[in-house]
């Protein structure tokens, strides 16, 4: 009996792990596809003769297509399950780096971004819901885990990659697009053979992503925690490669590259070793928010040193806040979502995420276009801080209530 116990165990432990490492892996490479382009924006800019409003507005379409995609299609995996909208968001990134490989005008940047945004919105939901369904671990914060790393990993290797081969390879604006070209062929193959049993049962229609009533109040503390944490790291993918090469006097763009890519990789490692911790989530992602206002100012305070090391630092102490902040915010959501609508509940929460990203970016380039761009990043930074003290202060100030209704 015993045997037969155990030979079951083993055999539920490991017909989960290729359906959960298939939704890991495909979900990090298209997020890294997504971000291969962060430190060829300003060779873009100077092939294609385009200001810095061009530039921001090129990465927010992204933010843009992948807040309408969830808005329109977030439940579409509660309804026709995760598999085949997984599916096509992969396909979608495809086509999306085809066009980049290709691209001859700034127009083409605008389409690439536009079908980006739509294949990450298809996905991130999706994926996000599957995560917790397939894990046997979910009480144990691995999802949150898991899509925080697909997130930050993904978007640390895509600039990582994409800079070091347009530094040392040839074709520098076509060979990074087409190695994750061949990487999201293989993800779709993966993806393919992915088992879905989860179907809803109500006819599917078109409608923004809601939220239960009794979640609303922790939700929005929840997508303006991880909101705030993403605006701050996607300004080091998009705007800050220029700020830094500009600092600094350089145009080696493995460096820029690795620049964006180390508040990524801090905060997949702040993750890591954050889940093993335990502790209260609610003042963990206090804890990351003041880390990240740290972080911020010396990312502000890097342009009157003009320093690689405040450079270095700054990007350092903003990923562990993020990483914090982000880990401990969407496990919450994870633990609080009803299971038939958690695709739905977290569509709506990328859309808060996405809403301030391209808030802050699109910020920057008005900014420049009547200051310059060091000081432009100063005034989004500055207001990021300031989000990010608010939001830490409101972070304990639920937890105490919480405790004091529940002696």
């Amino acid at each position: 009996m015993v045997s037969d116990t155990a030979e079951r165990h083993d055999a539920a432990d490991t017909t989960y792990r290729r359906p959960l490492l298939t939704v890991f892996l495909s979900w990090l490479w298209v997020m890294a596809g997504a971000n291969l382009a962060a430190p060829l924006y300003g060779v873009y800019a100077g092939e294609f003769d385009f200001s810095g409003i061009v530039l921001t507005t090129v990465f927010a379409t992204y933010a843009v297509t992948l807040v309408a995609t969830l808005l329109v299609g977030g439940r579409l995996a509660d309804r026709f399950g995760r598999r085949p909208v997984i599916l096509a968001g992969v396909v979608v990134a495809a086509v999306a780096l085809v066009v980049f490989t290709s691209a001859a005008a700034t127009w083409w940047l605008y389409t690439a971004r536009a079908l980006q945004g739509v294949a990450v919105g298809l996905i991130s939901g999706p994926a996000t819901a599957a995560l917790v369904e397939i894990d046997p671990q979910r009480e144990q914060a691995r999802p949150a885990l898991l899509a925080g790393l697909a997130q930050a990993i993904g978007s640390g290797v895509g600039p990582l990659l994409s800079g070091c081969l347009a530094q040392w390879a040839p074709a520098p604006l076509q060979t990074g697009y087409l190695v994750g070209l061949a990487g999201t062929a293989v993800a779709a193959g993966f993806t393919w053979a992915l088992p879905d049993r989860r179907r809803g049962e109500e006819p599917w229609r078109m409608q923004w992503p809601r939220v239960p009533h009794d979640l609303r109040a922790d939700f929005v503390r929840l997508g303006l925690t991880a909101g705030l944490v993403w605006a701050s790291l996607a300004l080091y993918l998009s705007v800050v490669p220029s700020y830094v090469a500009g600092l600094l006097s350089t145009d080696n763009l493995a460096l820029l590259g690795a620049n964006s890519a180390l508040a990524c990789f801090t905060s997949a490692g702040t993750q890591i070793w954050s889940r093993g911790r335990g502790g209260d989530r609610r003042r963990r992602q206090a804890l990351g928010l003041l880390l990240l206002a740290t972080g911020l100012v010396l990312m502000i305070v890097s342009s009157l040193t003009q320093s690689l090391v405040t450079v270095v630092l700054g990007a350092v102490v903003t990923g562990i806040g993020h990483g914090l902040g982000f880990l401990h915010a969407q496990d919450e959501l994870n633990t609080v979502a009803p299971a038939q609508r958690r695709a739905e509940v977290s569509a709506a929460f990328v859309c808060c995420i996405y809403v301030l990203v391209g808030g802050s970016v699109v910020g920057v380039g008005v900014l420049e276009e009547v200051t310059s761009l060091t000081h432009a990043v100063g005034l989004v930074g500055g207001a990021l801080t300031l989000g990010a003290l608010a939001a830490a202060r409101w972070q304990p100030r639920t937890w105490w209530a919480q405790r004091d209704s529940n002696p």
